[in-house]
Protein backbone atom coordinates (compact mmCIF):
# COMPACT_ATOMS: atom_id res chain seq x y z
CA UNK A 1 0.00 0.00 0.00
CA UNK A 2 1.45 3.11 -0.60
CA UNK A 3 0.18 6.42 1.49
CA UNK A 4 1.00 10.08 0.48
CA UNK A 5 0.45 12.19 3.41
CA UNK A 6 0.61 16.00 3.02
CA UNK A 7 2.84 16.19 0.31
CA UNK A 8 4.02 19.39 -1.02
CA UNK A 9 6.31 20.21 -4.10
CA UNK A 10 8.31 23.54 -4.41
CA UNK A 11 10.59 24.21 -7.14
CA UNK A 12 13.67 26.88 -7.18
CA UNK A 13 11.71 29.45 -8.85
CA UNK A 14 8.85 29.90 -6.58
CA UNK A 15 6.71 27.35 -8.58
CA UNK A 16 4.07 25.10 -6.25
CA UNK A 17 3.68 21.95 -7.79
CA UNK A 18 2.11 20.31 -5.26
CA UNK A 19 0.18 21.58 -2.63
CA UNK A 20 -0.83 19.11 0.73
CA UNK A 21 -1.46 16.36 -1.44
CA UNK A 22 -2.90 13.33 0.51
CA UNK A 23 -4.66 10.18 -0.47
CA UNK A 24 -4.33 5.99 -0.14
CA UNK A 25 -3.46 3.51 -2.64
CA UNK A 26 -4.42 0.14 -1.84
CA UNK A 27 -2.41 -3.11 -3.29
CA UNK A 28 -3.61 -4.10 -6.61
CA UNK A 29 -5.64 -0.70 -7.68
CA UNK A 30 -5.53 0.89 -11.05
CA UNK A 31 -5.67 4.93 -10.07
CA UNK A 32 -5.77 7.01 -12.55
CA UNK A 33 -4.72 10.71 -11.89
CA UNK A 34 -6.10 13.43 -14.45
CA UNK A 35 -5.63 17.14 -14.74
CA UNK A 36 -4.83 19.99 -16.75
CA UNK A 37 -1.28 19.93 -18.28
CA UNK A 38 0.47 21.82 -15.38
CA UNK A 39 -1.64 20.65 -12.66
CA UNK A 40 1.19 18.39 -10.86
CA UNK A 41 0.27 15.19 -12.08
CA UNK A 42 4.05 14.42 -13.78
CA UNK A 43 5.17 15.94 -10.44
CA UNK A 44 3.53 13.41 -8.17
CA UNK A 45 4.60 10.32 -9.69
CA UNK A 46 8.33 11.66 -9.67
CA UNK A 47 7.98 12.33 -6.38
CA UNK A 48 7.06 8.76 -5.50
CA UNK A 49 9.69 7.05 -6.75
CA UNK A 50 11.90 10.00 -5.89
CA UNK A 51 13.20 11.28 -9.07
CA UNK A 52 12.13 14.37 -7.32
CA UNK A 53 12.66 15.12 -3.91
CA UNK A 54 9.34 16.24 -2.03
CA UNK A 55 9.81 19.71 -0.46
CA UNK A 56 7.57 18.72 2.64
CA UNK A 57 5.19 15.58 3.69
CA UNK A 58 5.54 11.90 3.64
CA UNK A 59 5.94 9.05 1.09
CA UNK A 60 4.97 5.65 2.87
CA UNK A 61 5.12 2.36 0.76
CA UNK A 62 4.62 -0.84 2.64
CA UNK A 63 5.01 0.92 5.95
CA UNK A 64 8.25 2.43 5.17
CA UNK A 65 8.92 5.53 5.30
CA UNK A 66 10.48 6.11 1.92
CA UNK A 67 10.67 10.00 1.82
CA UNK A 68 14.46 10.95 2.82
CA UNK A 69 15.18 7.29 1.71
CA UNK A 70 18.53 7.55 0.02
CA UNK A 71 21.56 4.98 -1.55
CA UNK A 72 21.37 1.29 -1.07
CA UNK A 73 17.93 1.75 0.26
CA UNK A 74 16.47 4.17 -2.40
CA UNK A 75 18.20 1.95 -4.77
CA UNK A 76 15.95 -1.37 -3.24
CA UNK A 77 12.65 0.33 -2.67
CA UNK A 78 13.02 1.38 -6.48
CA UNK A 79 13.41 -1.67 -7.85
CA UNK A 80 9.80 -2.41 -6.64
CA UNK A 81 8.40 0.49 -8.79
CA UNK A 82 8.46 0.66 -12.21
CA UNK A 83 8.50 4.10 -14.60
CA UNK A 84 6.74 4.21 -17.70
CA UNK A 85 7.32 7.66 -19.93
CA UNK A 86 5.81 9.44 -21.85
CA UNK A 87 8.48 9.97 -24.44
CA UNK A 88 9.55 6.24 -24.06
CA UNK A 89 12.86 7.06 -22.49
CA UNK A 90 14.81 4.26 -24.64
CA UNK A 91 17.90 3.93 -25.58
CA UNK A 92 17.24 5.02 -29.22
CA UNK A 93 20.32 3.13 -31.21
CA UNK A 94 20.09 0.26 -28.18
CA UNK A 95 18.38 -3.07 -29.89
CA UNK A 96 14.86 -4.06 -27.85
CA UNK A 97 16.84 -6.74 -26.19
CA UNK A 98 18.85 -4.33 -24.58
CA UNK A 99 16.63 -1.72 -23.41
CA UNK A 100 15.00 -4.36 -21.96
CA UNK A 101 17.87 -5.81 -20.04
CA UNK A 102 18.68 -2.29 -18.53
CA UNK A 103 15.58 -3.01 -16.20
CA UNK A 104 17.90 -5.33 -14.33
CA UNK A 105 20.69 -2.76 -13.50
CA UNK A 106 19.42 -1.99 -9.97
CA UNK A 107 19.59 -5.54 -9.00
CA UNK A 108 23.45 -5.79 -9.58
CA UNK A 109 26.51 -3.91 -8.86
CA UNK A 110 29.08 -5.84 -11.34
CA UNK A 111 30.54 -4.16 -13.76
CA UNK A 112 29.96 -7.10 -16.47
CA UNK A 113 25.85 -6.06 -16.04
CA UNK A 114 26.95 -2.58 -16.53
CA UNK A 115 28.70 -3.64 -20.15
CA UNK A 116 25.36 -5.42 -20.93
CA UNK A 117 26.34 -8.57 -20.33
CA UNK A 118 24.16 -10.32 -17.97
CA UNK A 119 23.28 -14.21 -16.73
CA UNK A 120 21.28 -16.64 -18.92
CA UNK A 121 18.41 -16.54 -16.55
CA UNK A 122 17.96 -12.85 -16.42
CA UNK A 123 17.73 -13.04 -20.23
CA UNK A 124 15.42 -15.78 -20.95
CA UNK A 125 12.77 -14.07 -18.47
CA UNK A 126 13.04 -10.69 -20.70
CA UNK A 127 12.15 -13.16 -23.11
CA UNK A 128 9.00 -14.03 -21.94
CA UNK A 129 8.16 -10.64 -20.76
CA UNK A 130 8.62 -9.74 -24.41
CA UNK A 131 7.16 -12.44 -25.90
CA UNK A 132 4.23 -11.65 -23.40
CA UNK A 133 4.05 -8.10 -24.92
CA UNK A 134 3.97 -9.00 -28.22
CA UNK A 135 7.05 -7.69 -29.63
CA UNK A 136 8.86 -10.61 -30.25
CA UNK A 137 9.70 -10.16 -33.71
CA UNK A 138 11.20 -6.84 -32.73
CA UNK A 139 13.55 -8.29 -30.31
CA UNK A 140 16.76 -7.52 -32.34
CA UNK A 141 15.44 -4.34 -34.15
CA UNK A 142 16.83 -0.96 -32.93
CA UNK A 143 14.34 1.10 -30.85
CA UNK A 144 13.91 4.14 -33.40
CA UNK A 145 13.37 1.46 -36.07
CA UNK A 146 10.17 1.10 -33.69
CA UNK A 147 7.04 2.47 -34.05
CA UNK A 148 5.03 4.68 -30.75
CA UNK A 149 3.29 1.82 -29.41
CA UNK A 150 6.21 -1.25 -29.98
CA UNK A 151 8.38 1.60 -28.01
CA UNK A 152 5.54 1.70 -25.50
CA UNK A 153 5.85 -2.01 -25.14
CA UNK A 154 9.51 -2.31 -24.90
CA UNK A 155 9.08 0.65 -21.77
CA UNK A 156 6.67 -1.89 -20.09
CA UNK A 157 9.30 -4.63 -20.70
CA UNK A 158 12.02 -3.05 -19.22
CA UNK A 159 9.80 -1.95 -16.60
CA UNK A 160 8.86 -5.66 -15.50
CA UNK A 161 12.07 -6.86 -16.00
CA UNK A 162 12.22 -5.17 -12.25
CA UNK A 163 9.88 -7.18 -10.80
CA UNK A 164 7.72 -4.55 -9.30
CA UNK A 165 5.00 -4.15 -7.32
CA UNK A 166 3.94 -1.00 -8.61
CA UNK A 167 4.28 0.54 -11.70
CA UNK A 168 3.60 4.61 -12.12
CA UNK A 169 2.95 5.53 -15.95
CA UNK A 170 3.24 9.64 -17.01
CA UNK A 171 0.94 10.24 -19.92
CA UNK A 172 1.90 6.93 -21.32
CA UNK A 173 -0.07 7.31 -24.37
CA UNK A 174 -0.25 10.95 -24.96
CA UNK A 175 2.05 10.65 -28.34
CA UNK A 176 -0.40 7.69 -29.65
CA UNK A 177 -3.40 7.66 -31.64
CA UNK A 178 -6.52 6.10 -30.29
CA UNK A 179 -6.00 2.66 -30.91
CA UNK A 180 -2.73 2.31 -29.93
CA UNK A 181 -3.36 4.11 -26.67
CA UNK A 182 -6.48 1.58 -26.00
CA UNK A 183 -3.47 -1.28 -26.50
CA UNK A 184 -1.16 0.16 -24.08
CA UNK A 185 -4.16 0.44 -21.43
CA UNK A 186 -5.02 -2.82 -22.19
CA UNK A 187 -1.61 -4.23 -21.44
CA UNK A 188 -1.45 -2.26 -18.28
CA UNK A 189 -5.09 -3.31 -17.18
CA UNK A 190 -4.11 -7.11 -18.13
CA UNK A 191 -1.20 -6.37 -15.46
CA UNK A 192 -3.46 -4.91 -13.05
CA UNK A 193 -5.69 -7.43 -13.07
CA UNK A 194 -3.60 -11.03 -13.78
CA UNK A 195 -0.11 -9.85 -11.82
CA UNK A 196 -2.06 -7.90 -9.49
CA UNK A 197 0.06 -5.01 -10.22
CA UNK A 198 -0.90 -1.63 -9.02
CA UNK A 199 -0.77 0.71 -11.58
CA UNK A 200 -0.70 4.86 -10.91
CA UNK A 201 -1.47 6.26 -14.21
CA UNK A 202 -1.72 9.92 -15.40
CA UNK A 203 -4.23 10.45 -18.63
CA UNK A 204 -6.34 13.17 -19.98
CA UNK A 205 -9.03 11.71 -22.51
CA UNK A 206 -12.18 11.29 -20.58
CA UNK A 207 -13.33 7.93 -22.34
CA UNK A 208 -9.62 6.14 -21.49
CA UNK A 209 -10.37 7.15 -18.09
CA UNK A 210 -13.62 5.96 -17.73
CA UNK A 211 -12.46 2.68 -19.63
CA UNK A 212 -9.57 1.86 -17.42
CA UNK A 213 -9.83 3.47 -13.60
CA UNK A 214 -10.66 1.38 -11.07
CA UNK A 215 -10.53 5.22 -9.11
CA UNK A 216 -9.57 8.60 -10.16
CA UNK A 217 -8.23 11.73 -8.32
CA UNK A 218 -8.24 15.23 -10.07
CA UNK A 219 -5.37 17.51 -9.73
CA UNK A 220 -5.51 21.27 -10.62
CA UNK A 221 -3.15 23.88 -9.34
CA UNK A 222 -0.89 21.24 -7.27
CA UNK A 223 -4.18 20.32 -5.07
CA UNK A 224 -6.82 17.40 -5.24
CA UNK A 225 -9.94 18.86 -6.66
CA UNK A 226 -12.05 15.39 -7.54
CA UNK A 227 -11.62 11.38 -5.96
CA UNK A 228 -14.07 9.29 -7.26
CA UNK A 229 -14.55 5.55 -8.07
CA UNK A 230 -15.00 4.39 -11.46
CA UNK A 231 -18.18 4.92 -11.34
CA UNK A 232 -18.10 8.26 -10.35
CA UNK A 233 -16.29 9.32 -13.24
CA UNK A 234 -18.27 7.78 -15.40
CA UNK A 235 -21.14 9.57 -13.96
CA UNK A 236 -19.33 13.09 -13.89
CA UNK A 237 -21.18 16.29 -13.72
CA UNK A 238 -20.49 19.37 -16.10
CA UNK A 239 -19.66 21.32 -12.56
CA UNK A 240 -17.34 18.59 -11.94
CA UNK A 241 -15.97 18.66 -14.78
CA UNK A 242 -15.55 21.99 -15.33
CA UNK A 243 -13.99 22.02 -11.47
CA UNK A 244 -11.08 19.90 -12.45
CA UNK A 245 -10.22 21.55 -16.45
CA UNK A 246 -11.56 24.80 -15.51
CA UNK A 247 -14.58 27.07 -17.21
CA UNK A 248 -13.48 27.31 -20.71
CA UNK A 249 -13.05 23.13 -20.79
CA UNK A 250 -15.80 21.41 -22.91
CA UNK A 251 -16.78 17.96 -23.04
CA UNK A 252 -16.71 16.75 -26.30
CA UNK A 253 -17.83 12.97 -27.00
CA UNK A 254 -16.41 11.77 -23.16
CA UNK A 255 -13.38 13.86 -24.58
CA UNK A 256 -11.55 17.27 -23.81
CA UNK A 257 -11.60 20.01 -25.97
CA UNK A 258 -8.71 22.61 -26.12
CA UNK A 259 -5.14 22.22 -25.09
CA UNK A 260 -5.13 20.27 -21.90
CA UNK A 261 -2.61 18.05 -21.89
Amino acid sequence: MLEIINLTKIYDDGTVALKNVSFTVPDGEFLVVIGLSGSGKSTLLRCINRLIEPTEGRLIWNGQDITHIKGEELRYVRREIGMIFQHFNLVRRSSVMKNVMSGRLGYSKTISSMLGKFPEKDREKARRIIDRLDIEDQIHKRADELSGGQQQRVGIARALMQDPKMILADEPVASLDPVLAHSILMNLEKLNQEDKLTVICSLHYLDLVQRYASRVIGLREGEIVYHGSKEDIRAVTDEEFKNIYGQEAERVGGSLEGSLG
